[in-house]
């Protein structure tokens, strides 16, 4: 939802962009979002005790650079230079915030889960060497 709120104000004027006018990386992390969650449905379905472990830590680690991406332009908006006007943050880029903190969180709860582990004290272990 982030990239369709505006991201940043110009300076003196009420105008703004949204995500999408802002930067290309804003649609294209929103886009990596949503796949990442169609994968992991699909991957839910297909692994092995219901979970690709591998899948959600990828999903968290896109998380957090989601959110690092964030908060760096919530401090320094990006597209100033070639717009030659100061920019200042908008509300999009704090929704942005929030929505990939819960991802990174969402996504690391999953991958705590022993779901997708093979090294279980149920599961059955062959002897090395065999």
């Amino acid at each position: 939802m982030a990239p369709f709120f505006d991201w940043v104000t110009f300076e003196g004027s009420d105008v703004g962009r949204v995500g999408y006018e802002t930067d290309s990386l804003v649609p294209f992390t929103a886009y990596l979002g949503l796949g990442l969650l169609l994968a992991m449905l699909y991957a839910r379905g297909r692994a092995r005790r219901g979970q690709h472990r591998g899948l959600t830590l990828v999903s968290m680690a896109v998380g957090l650079a989601a959110t690092v991406q964030c908060v760096a332009f919530a401090l320094n908006p990006m597209g100033g230079l070639e717009r030659g006007d100061a920019l200042n943050p908008a509300i999009g880029v704090f929704i942005g915030i929030v929505g990939a903190a819960l991802w990174s969180i969402g996504s690391g709860l999953l991958a705590k889960e022993v779901e997708g582990d093979d090294e279980r004290a149920d599961s059955v272990q062959l002897p090395r060497g065999h």
